[in-house]
């Protein structure tokens, strides 16, 4: 597949998805019985039907905004979480949506969870290698749960990026590899690249899911997105009111330790496909993108 087809806007799915995504689903499903199968093919029917592109400002929740690109597009959380789901992926209720776009390999994940309000000021004494083994043991603990679903465990590898909060901005980013346990040598590391926006009653992530090869140069599109993200007025970090409001019961450090090992690698496409499964799928949907534009194009002259 030559470069310029996997660039494409994705907003172009409106009415190519099912005609060009699902042979590639059927592909990557033909292993599993005929019920995940079908379940797959009909939520990515469902999900076409509700992509919302931008550019637009998408509600988040009730409590936040994001201000959706051009050439990104959001799925909202009905339709999503079914997508994730007949992928094989564990969502709960802080699911919002999911966010593509035409330089991301994957999809982000954007959740709110309602914590409280979270003091910051531990920030100041973080030792990335303390938060790294908390990640690890983290991650060990909540293997136990995946073993009970049928998904492989996963053990993190190591930081992509340390830890990085914005003070003054309320923002967190931070990454790590993980792989599954006993992969065989050469298999592709998954990596979640996340961002979070802290805000008056609990924070909103937003969980690129990716692979190391291409973290790299998506780490700007995650980070405009997370930029693009703003809590309503009352609703923000700043709003915060010591007399009423619920503070919680765990620091900035807890989003990157065991809070984030419960998640990290279950958002990733570990269940009913791999990694390169996933890829295969996602290849042939940006195809079915760019397949769709020059459709569009000729159907305008």
């Amino acid at each position: 597949m030559s470069p310029h087809i996997v660039r494409k806007p994705l907003f172009y799915m409106y009415g190519i998805i099912v005609v060009f995504l699902l042979p590639c689903l059927n592909i990557a499903a033909r292993a599993q019985d005929s019920a995940a199968e079908q379940e797959i093919q009909a939520a990515a029917e469902v999900m076409k039907k509700a992509l919302v592109p931008g550019p637009k400002n998408v509600p988040l929740g009730g409590r936040a905004v994001i201000e959706l690109p051009e050439k990104f597009a959001f799925v909202p959380k009905a339709e999503a979480a079914r997508f994730m789901r007949a992928l094989g992926n564990m969502v709960d209720k802080d699911f919002i949506g999911l966010v593509l776009g035409e330089r991301l390999s994957g999809f982000v994940a954007i959740e709110f969870s309602p914590s409280g309000y979270i003091k910051d000021d531990d920030a100041k004494d973080w030792n990335t290698d303390e938060l790294l083994q908390n990640l690890k043991d983290g991650t060990e603990r909540a293997n136990k749960e995946r073993t009970k679903r049928g998904l492989p465990e996963i053990a993190v590898l190591g930081w992509i990026e340390k830890p990085a909060y914005d003070a003054s901005a309320h923002r967190l980013v931070w990454s790590a590899s993980s792989q599954r346990k006993n992969a065989p040598p050469g298999e592709e590391q998954g990596v979640n690249y996340n961002t979070y926006l802290l805000g008056r009653e609990g924070y909103l992530s937003l969980n690129l899911v990716t692979d190391a090869d291409s973290v790299e140069g998506e780490k700007p599109v995650a980070k405009q997105l997370l930029a693009a993200v703003g809590f309503n007025n009352g609703q923000r970090y700043e709003d915060f009111n010591a007399a009423t409001d619920h503070v919680a019961e765990y620091g900035l450090a807890a989003l990157v330790g065991g809070l984030a090992a419960k998640k990290l690698g279950l958002l990733a496409v570990i269940g009913v496909f791999l990694v390169k499964t996933w890829k295969i799928i996602l290849l042939g949907l940006l195809a079915a993108v760019a397949i769709g534009k020059r459709f569009f194009k000729r159907k305008e002259t």
